[in-house]
């Protein structure tokens, strides 16, 4: 992987973990479409190449990812030690995970919980959806801060029990409030000038390995 010089806001590092702030329409490591310009080959020039080799060659130090168009918080292992303790405590729950996200129509409870197993659709192997079949359990719990009722929108706080492929995106549409630019899981809409969807993962909690 070719370390590249890319501005990524770094909002800790120390000889074992890097927490930076994942800029929208970033992808994490390089796949078909995107062999470089990652947030791997920005690290790889941040860390001068010191991360964890358990990811493989293509996603060296990644323990959890973040879609493209999703910005926020996301941690990085620079070793093989802090990258299996991270990952037990992502298998165990204990990681805790709170995301901002703008959806579409107002919601009128002020909190909610939606619990509803996650799988792949079986329409569109691209996609991810409600479904009993093939799935795993999903929670998301969701609580109102702002609706914006001139524009037909609502600004929630999303936090995450389980950690599913695009849980809140699938969840969010699933209850007919889809995340406002989110055109793969809601509608086309050219009212709002923005490309992807309106999420970003605000916190991340855990316990540091060392």
């Amino acid at each position: 992987i070719e370390a590249q010089d890319i501005p990524v806001e770094v909002l800790y590092e120390d000889n074992d973990i890097i927490v930076v702030n994942k800029p929208k329409g970033l992808v994490v490591h390089p796949a078909n479409g995107n062999p470089d310009g990652t947030l791997v080959n920005a690290l790889m020039k941040i860390c001068k190449g010191t991360l964890s080799g358990i990811g493989g060659e293509i996603r060296p130090g990644i323990v959890h990812r973040l879609d493209k168009d999703t910005s926020g918080v996301l941690i990085v292992a620079k070793n093989d030690k802090v990258h299996l303790a991270l990952c037990e405590q992502i298998k165990n729950r204990e990681v805790k995970k709170t995301y901002l996200a703008l959806t579409r129509g107002i919601i009128k409870e002020n909190e909610a919980t939606i619990n509803m197993p996650i799988g792949r659709s079986t329409t569109d192997r691209k996609k991810m959806a409600v479904t009993n079949k093939n799935s795993r359990n999903a929670v998301t719990h969701i609580e109102v801060l702002k609706r914006f009722y001139a524009s037909n929108v609502t600004l929630v706080k999303a936090t995450l029990e389980t950690g599913r492929t695009h849980q809140i995106r699938v969840h969010m549409s699933y209850i007919n409030h889809p995340l406002v630019g989110d055109e793969v899981y809601g509608k086309k809409d050219g009212k709002f000038k923005v490309t992807g969807q309106m999420l970003h993962a605000k916190t991340l909690g855990f316990n540091h390995p060392i």
